[in-house]
């Protein structure tokens, strides 16, 4: 099924993100990605501020090899970036995964990305890849397209989103268990007995939802 993932990455570690050194109170907003050969091209604006040579902004990033304004409108400015493959960060990964980018909105506290796979593993994968080269990605939202709507229903905290994800991806459900909790701990960087209460919390939380949808529906 079809699945729909926020996460959030702190400012400072999308290349982005330089220009709140300069221009802390901006917002800024990805409007699309091309990806071409080579290279990674996002357009994207840059709204709450009056400088007029918007492009110096943005400090040297090695991953970056050109930086233009497209156009402006009053304190908007839309921007065309191209930055090399050989620099891997959340774009890259999308890229590489070809996982879909719905939305990617920056302030100078954190960039929050919205993306959709076509199921589940699609957004372990990604997850997964962003691990792997040390991006510290933090799962906050987690659901399907067509979800079960109830009036009991009750949402996952972001921290039981985020174990019960890992949990799933590194295969603490299957039979027999692939990880433990003292590793999933390690990974989360909080002790087993902490992963265990976010792991039961969540799952009560997840069979509360399911068991009054079938009531409703019977």
């Amino acid at each position: 099924m079809a699945t729909e993932a926020t996460f959030t990455v702190p400012s400072d570690q999308f290349p982005l993100g330089t220009v709140f050194d300069q221009l802390p109170d901006v917002t800024v907003e990805l409007e699309r990605i091309i990806p071409a050969r080579d290279v990674v091209v996002p357009y994207f604006w840059v709204r709450g501020t009056e400088v007029n040579d918007i492009e110096n902004a943005f400090t040297e990033h090695s991953g970056v090899t050109d930086i233009r304004l497209v156009d402006s409108v009053e304190d908007e400015y839309l921007l065309r970036v191209e930055w090399t493959l050989d620099y891997e960060d959340v774009l890259t990964i999308l890229a590489e995964t070809e996982i879909p980018l719905i939305e990617a909105t920056g302030t100078n506290q954190q960039w929050t990305f919205e993306i959709r796979g076509d199921d589940r593993s699609d957004i372990a994968t990604f997850q997964r890849r962003c691990r792997e080269l040390g991006i510290p990605i933090t799962l906050t939202e987690l659901h399907a397209l067509t979800p079960i709507e109830t009036g009991t229903e009750e949402a996952l905290t972001d921290t039981q989103q985020e174990a019960l994800v890992l949990a799933y991806e590194r295969g603490y459900f299957e039979s027999p268990r692939e990880v433990t909790l003292e590793e999933l701990g390690e990974e989360l960087g909080i002790s087993q007995q902490a992963v265990g209460s976010r792991l039961w919390g969540g799952i009560r939380h997840v069979l509360g939802s399911t068991l009054s949808a079938v009531e409703v529906r019977s």
